[in-house]
């Protein structure tokens, strides 16, 4: 039963999440209350993970969801689940696309939907931010503003931000300095 919930659900994601992987961020975060097979700190957590390994970002975290749900076969149902939509609307497409890509309600169609995935892609880097800069728990339980804020990573969102748009170096480079210095951060 957890296999057909899981090719379901990621089905979904894969034939509604236009815009990457970021876009199934919003739909994994409805998984959070509707099954439970996760929480907030492991979809934070699930999200570093698949944009540090190789891989597409939804395609890792199918397979990171799936393989904590129910093992190899989640994985491997989830990941299946996810691209199929993909792999039949491509096939769909490319084959009427040359007939009709010039056609004013398809370029309509194209028009509307660059910021409606614009939008979902915010609002799932706002929810990340919330979640990775703030302890709302912390302050709910000391009543202390400033235990919202959780500096150290307020420190080091602010320096990757600043170096990378400073500096153009490759991704992986800033994604190894923000483990390294993570990990000084946690044990200081």
């Amino acid at each position: 039963m957890i296999c057909l919930q899981l090719f379901y659900e990621f089905f979904k994601m894969g034939l509604f999440a236009i815009g990457g992987g970021l876009a199934t961020i919003p739909f994994l975060q409805q998984l959070i209350g509707k099954y439970g097979w996760f929480t907030s700190e492991e979809l934070v957590n699930m999200i570093a993970i698949s944009e540090s390994t190789p891989g597409a970002i939804g395609v890792n975290m199918a397979t990171y969801v799936g393989f904590q749900t129910y093992g190899i076969l989640g994985a491997v149902v989830s990941t299946v689940g996810l691209t199929a939509p993909s792999v039949i609307v491509i096939i769909i497409i490319a084959h009427y696309f040359k007939r009709f890509a010039g056609e004013p309600i398809v370029e309509a169609g194209f028009y509307g939907l660059r910021p409606a995935v614009t939008g979902l892609i915010g609002a799932a880097g706002f929810e990340v931010a919330r979640i990775s800069l703030f302890d709302l728990q912390r302050y709910i339980d000391t009543k202390n503003l400033i235990k919202l804020f959780d500096l150290k990573a307020i420190i080091l969102f602010g320096l990757l931000f600043f170096l990378t748009n400073k500096y153009e170096k490759h991704p992986i480079l800033y994604i190894i300095l923000a483990g390294v210095v993570g990990v000084i951060f946690k044990f200081t």
